[in-house]
């Protein structure tokens, strides 16, 4: 396969975050291709918001199974984190 080819199919990378356990959130999954749609099937399955950034999943795509994001991208998941936490709440709201 034409590494070109490689970098453009999707990727895809799971985060969890467990307050009680963690010290920050750490990535449970990632992959290209077959995998990656893998994973946002999961995803959704299970009621799991799926935020598209490539940049951000390009960089924690980088970083090894079970390993808490670095500081530097601290902010950028805090964002996407609040995003979908305010996006939860709305549903909960629209479902009463």
């Amino acid at each position: 396969m034409n590494p070109k080819d490689t970098e453009k199919r999707r990727k895809a990378v799971a985060l969890r975050y467990d307050v009680a356990q963690d010290t920050a959130p750490r990535v449970v999954a990632k992959g290209a291709g077959l995998i990656a749609e893998r994973i946002l099937e999961l995803a959704r399955e299970h009621n799991i918001h799926v935020h598209e950034d490539p940049g951000l999943v390009g960089l924690l795509a980088k970083l090894n199974l079970d390993t808490p994001i670095p500081e530097s991208l601290y902010r950028a998941v805090a964002e996407v984190l609040a995003f979908v936490y305010r996006l939860d709440r709305r549903l909960e709201q629209t479902r009463r």
